[in-house]
């Protein structure tokens, strides 16, 4: 196993460096690189897990290449020989971990769309017997699949900040009414595709956040696509046996969040080292998604 907490390459400026991915500026493309780091309760972590980085990477490229029919994306290529040469030093740290990706204006909105009531769903549901404004029946439970995939969008907030649930109304004047059926209609097509393809697969995909950007007049798919990081995976058994109110165990970093619940960090102060068997564990379900959907080892 490998791992990447941050990536330098001085030869290129570097436009940001997020919870995960550092983004370099290569002019009209951008490089974007999925390192192993790990953030909970709003703090990065200070250990990565192994290869995380590259399961996102993979992941995505899989799903990008998977909904090519539906709408254009922002992938230019994976391949680190593939990429300009100045990158070329790097290969060793970039390979299966990085994108090089076509410029977009990002919406000022993330696209979610849930299939089963859990997260800040539940919690609005609890509240209003809606999701963002979306009325749903009455007597769900936490963990209950919807009538139907429901479309939610929500605010895009800077580092540091929460997202923010937002109804239809408001995300049409955030993106403009031509936008925002267009977003919707791509959304929710993306998500049944994915959906029946990952249930073929024994995988319930239970919600996600989809990212879409315009070039020009063309609006394509962009950031992370139904990865680990962005959706919530379950085994289909597992959410048949789970108790009612209790959440599935989910593909993702859900078992270090765990751990922290166990210590006595105060999530106001630099966060513990993570031990190395959790570290793992949580390995072990990120290369268990990817391996389950796209019927393929990783290549490490």
């Amino acid at each position: 196993m490998t791992t990447v907490y941050q990536t330098d390459i001085p030869e290129v400026p570097l436009k940001a460096r997020g919870k995960v991915r550092d983004i370099y500026d290569l002019g009209d493309q951008l490089l974007i690189v999925a390192t192993d780091r790990v953030s909970a309760f709003d703090w990065i972590l200070p250990d990565p897990i192994p290869d995380k980085g590259k399961v996102l990477t993979q992941i995505s490229l899989f799903w990008f290449d998977f909904l090519s029919g539906l709408a254009p994306n922002h992938v230019i290529t994976g391949d680190v020989d593939a990429m300009p040469e100045v990158l070329h030093p790097y290969r060793d740290v970039l390979r299966g971990r990085s994108m090089l990706c076509r410029k977009a204006r990002p919406f000022d909105a993330e696209c979610i769309v849930r299939a089963y009531l859990v997260g800040s769903g539940w919690k609005d549901y609890q509240a209003t017997g809606a999701v963002c404004g979306v009325p749903l029946p009455p007597g769900l439970h936490k963990g209950s699949k919807l009538p139907e995939p429901i479309f939610t969008p929500s605010t895009k907030a800077e580092q540091g900040l929460h997202d923010e649930n937002i109804d239809e109304t408001v995300f049409r004047r955030v993106v403009g009414e031509d936008n925002a059926n267009r977003l919707k209609e791509f959304s929710l097509e993306a998500f049944h595709r994915c959906s029946d393809y990952a249930a073929e697969k024994g995988i319930i995909l239970c919600d996600t956040k989809l990212e879409w950007g315009l070039v020009g007049d063309e609006i394509i798919l962009i950031d992370e696509v139904f990865t680990p990081d962005s959706s919530r995976f379950w085994k289909k058994e597992d959410w048949e046996n789970t108790p009612e109110g209790e959440d599935p165990p989910s593909f993702d970093k859900q078992v270090i969040r765990d751990w922290l619940e166990t210590t006595d960090w105060d999530k106001s102060s630099p966060p513990p080292k993570v031990p190395d068997d959790i570290l793992e564990l949580a390995s072990g379900r990120y290369m268990e998604i990817y391996e389950r959907l796209t019927g393929r080892p990783l290549e490490r």
